[in-house]
């Protein structure tokens, strides 16, 4: 499990509370933010900024990214031969 500091900690709370009083607002659109999951990542972010301990950032690796498009338009393939 993940270690995160008591500081970034206080970060993601405070984000929580924010998107459920409905005034967090997301980075670059400025629209309302809904999502647990984004108002978490937006308070680890922040808490990044400042150089508070919180694990790296995943990465999606690039083979994933390819095998992912590949794998798109063979079912798009598959679509059009059956109709």
């Amino acid at each position: 499990m993940a270690k995160y500091s008591k500081k970034a900690a206080a970060k993601v709370a405070r984000a929580m509370k924010k998107r459920k009083a409905g005034t967090l607002r997301s980075g670059g659109s400025g629209k309302k933010v809904t999502s647990t999951k984004q108002a978490i990542a937006i308070g680890l972010s922040e808490a990044r900024a400042e150089g508070k301990k919180v694990p790296k950032k995943k990465t999606v690796k690039k083979a994933n990214k390819k095998t992912a498009g590949k794998k798109k338009a063979a079912k798009k393939s598959r679509k059009s031969t059956k109709a």
